[in-house]
């Protein structure tokens, strides 16, 4: 069976530099599979090797359609068959970090009619876009859209201001896994995404009352939130220590049970990677903007950083541990494991990946869904935070010069 997802029109500001750049693709396009048809109206079919969160819209001066989608590989565009004189120009590449952008400038105005994305049994997908002419003032108020609130990244302003450790409450970023258009794993009706909103929003509120503790998280609502957005939201609230909380389910063996995820370069395990890879799968670019940088004096100040994180990131996963014991909650056999996540590798703030259980076992997921069972889960990682809180100020007091 098919499934179909439609497009969210939403605007993006600036202009695609023509020539294409070096991506790191999360889905390649199949030049065969794709055409576009432009006799009268525009119909585009884009066959590409996987399904990835995508957004289209049309821009004025000059009349064009504009699709963003997660990293595509736009190798072989040249190649695509197209009919007609309705698009003069077919360009692709980079748009922002972890986004590419194609772009179909038009002969005259048109608007997008029909949007869709199918998917098929066998891991591929096919962008549909179908556009009808129109008139000027038609076209003009599409193009004018303002761009959505939710899509561009909150002003630092806006963001708490973090007092030093061990001065004021602790900044805690509480990251719900997955969201929008990405649900993650999929068990008997419920999705990872919105079982760890549900999660990050019962934390939240126990961590707010407690007092100790201000709160930032990546996303209050069912929305996609491109990796750098949450990191970047993470950054500007000036987090003392980010929680990414997931749930996933793994397609073959059997996995029971909370663990702790650190970064790693190398995963502990092939379910490490496994697990890594499909969390990764929507979001290929991360960390420290250090653009500015050649790759010798980042990558020196990136190792300076986790020199100084890593024992901190050590002992929040021991206190995480210990606490989620405390509380008599089942953990997996290796408790405490490294992969490769890329949620994980701001150089700079604690950052734990929190698996609270897996969808694909039957009674991970009875505990997900019971509200007791997430109480005591959130009242685990408050405590084991709560302790890591207190060492890691007393820590850095016997440091600081």
């Amino acid at each position: 069976m098919r499934a179909v997802f439609w497009a969210i029109m939403l605007m993006f500001g600036g202009v695609l530099a023509a020539p294409a750049q070096e991506l790191s693709a999360l889905a390649r396009l199949d030049p065969a599979g794709s055409a576009i048809i432009a006799t009268g109206k525009v119909d585009v079919t884009l066959a590409i090797s996987q399904p990835v969160p995508w957004r289209v819209r049309v821009m004025d001066a000059p009349p064009r359609l504009v699709l963003d989608v997660r990293e595509v590989d736009w190798t072989g565009l040249a190649n695509v068959r197209r009919e007609g004189n309705a698009v003069r120009e077919v360009r692709a590449g980079v748009f922002r970090p972890g986004w590419s952008r194609l772009v179909l400038e038009l002969a005259g105005p048109f608007l997008v009619t029909q949007a869709a994305m199918e998917t098929g049994d066998d891991s591929a997908a096919v962008i549909r876009l179908q556009l009808d002419a129109a008139d000027e003032a038609a076209f003009a108020a599409a193009a004018a859209v303002p761009e959505p609130a939710d899509w561009a990244l909150p002003p630092a302003a806006e963001m708490p201001v973090p007092k030093a450790r061990g001065t004021g409450p602790l900044v805690v970023v509480l990251d719900p896994g997955h969201g929008g258009i990405d649900p993650g794993a999929e068990r008997a009706g419920f999705t990872e995404a919105d079982l760890m909103l549900t999660f990050a929003r019962e934390l939240k509120a126990l961590l707010l009352r407690d007092g100790r503790f201000r709160v930032v998280m990546t996303r209050e609502e069912d929305v996609f939130v491109p990796l750098e957005s949450r990191i970047s939201v993470a950054r500007a609230a000036g987090a003392h220590v980010f929680l990414s909380l997931h749930a996933d389910a793994l397609a073959e063996g059997e996995a029971v049970g909370a663990t702790l995820y650190t970064l790693s370069l190398e995963a502990s395990d092939e379910a490490s990677a496994a697990l890594a890879e499909r969390h990764d799968r929507d979001d290929l670019l991360a960390g420290v903007d250090l653009t500015e940088q050649d790759d010798l004096v980042a990558a020196v100040l990136m190792n300076m950083a986790r020199t100084e994180t890593a024992p901190r990131i050590e002992r929040l996963t021991l206190a995480l541990e210990a606490a989620i014991k405390g509380q008599g909650l089942r953990m997996h056999r290796h408790p405490r494991q490294k992969a490769g996540f890329s949620v994980l590798k701001s150089p700079d703030i604690p950052s734990v990946l929190v698996e609270l259980g897996f969808m694909s076992s039957a009674r991970d997921l009875e505990r997900l869904t019971d509200p007791a069972w997430r109480a005591r889960m959130a009242a685990a990682l408050r405590d084991g935070l709560q302790t890591w809180s207190v060492e890691d100020a007393a820590l850095a007091t016997l440091t600081r010069p």
